[in-house]
């Protein structure tokens, strides 16, 4: 199985605030700098979402409310149950940071990815991706304020600080999308790099304070372990109960790629900046579990991408011969 590149970038952003993480005035610069990045972010979403694209998605209502139960009440629920794993697999913290993910609101670039790769039904994905982060904004607090409880720092200034890093940017660049929309298309991939980059800016800065703070003491190998296992099992049974829960619900093969891929997934990109606001200088240990799914996420979804793909590619193939052969026997019939 391939390793995405910038996957070792993630690993190897982590090595380096390891090794030179941001003290002082550079950690004040870096912070700063890393708010500034997820605004900009959040803004080129807001961009790239065609107004259109948005209100004809609404019509799908229930493909989008069947991700929305996916990501803010299915992953929650199996995040509680997961209290069962502490204290043999997981450490207090940990499970924490583990719950703390399940909350968060689903991805938009890699679903929207994933389906494409699939040859799934990307419109409905790239909606499904934009109101999970929307609906985020608010609800990832507020579920965070009811399971974490004293554990997360909730309160309205939170949430105020949530909305203006990230809804705000957003709604401007809607708003800004009928002049700098073209621009933002042609420039796409360019402009994906400063997406990554800034989720590495994100990274450095929470993993930078944990060192400085000594929160990686209290983490050993076998700890690690312990979450990479739990992780795995939430994984394998989102992506399960996405894609049999969708045929349960008779959605067709391509509702169901969509569903599968916006509904297994969790942001980092949002999940970050809201851990910051929440859990301040303890962010760094509660959003490793993030980090390391998130990992996980790309690395399994790539891989069930590439086989709904070949299986989509079959189905075209095996369709197409009985037609083919028709119009070969006809052929025949008129030449002879």
């Amino acid at each position: 199985m391939p390793i995405d590149p910038y996957i070792l970038l993630l690993l190897g952003t982590v090595g380096l605030a390891a090794l030179i993480p941001a003290r002082g005035t550079g950690a004040d610069v870096a912070s700063g700098a890393s708010t500034a990045a997820i605004a900009f972010l959040f803004f080129l979403y807001g961009a790239r979402l065609s107004t259109r694209e948005a209100m004809d998605g609404l019509k799908h209502w229930r493909l989008h409310a069947t991700v929305l139960a996916c990501t803010f009440l299915i992953f929650p629920l199996l995040g509680l149950a997961a209290r069962g794993f502490v204290p043999v697999l997981l450490t207090q913290p940990l499970y924490q940071g583990l719950l703390f993910l399940t909350l968060v609101p689903s991805t938009i670039q890699s679903s929207i990815a994933f389906t494409s790769m699939a040859r799934g039904n990307v419109p409905a994905a790239i909606c499904a991706g934009s109101f999970s982060s929307l609906a985020g904004i608010v609800v990832t607090p507020l579920l965070a304020a009811a399971v974490l409880g004293s554990s997360a720092g909730f309160s309205a200034d939170s949430v105020v600080e949530i909305v203006l890093q990230l809804l705000v940017p957003f709604v401007a660049g809607q708003v800004l999308r009928r002049w700098i929309g073209d621009f933002v298309a042609r420039h796409k991939k360019a402009l994906g790099l400063v997406d990554r980059g800034s989720i590495l800016l994100v990274v450095y800065t929470a993993f930078s304070e944990g060192m400085v703070q000594g929160i990686w003491h209290q983490v050993s190998p076998l700890r690690l372990g312990g979450l990479l296992a739990v992780e795995a099992v939430l994984l394998a049974v989102m992506l399960a109960l996405t894609w049999y829960g969708a045929k349960a619900l008779r959605f067709n093969r391509e509702d169901r790629i969509a569903i599968q891929f916006a509904g297994s997934k969790k942001s980092l990109a949002a999940g970050l900046p809201m851990a910051s606001v929440l859990f301040g200088a303890h962010a760094s240990l509660a959003v490793l579990p993030l980090m390391l799914f998130h990992q996980m996420q790309l690395m399994v979804c790539a891989v069930i991408a590439k086989r709904r793909a070949h299986d989509a590619q079959e189905t075209i193939t095996v369709s197409a011969s009985p037609a083919e052969s028709r119009t070969a026997v006809g052929t025949g019939t008129r030449s002879g």
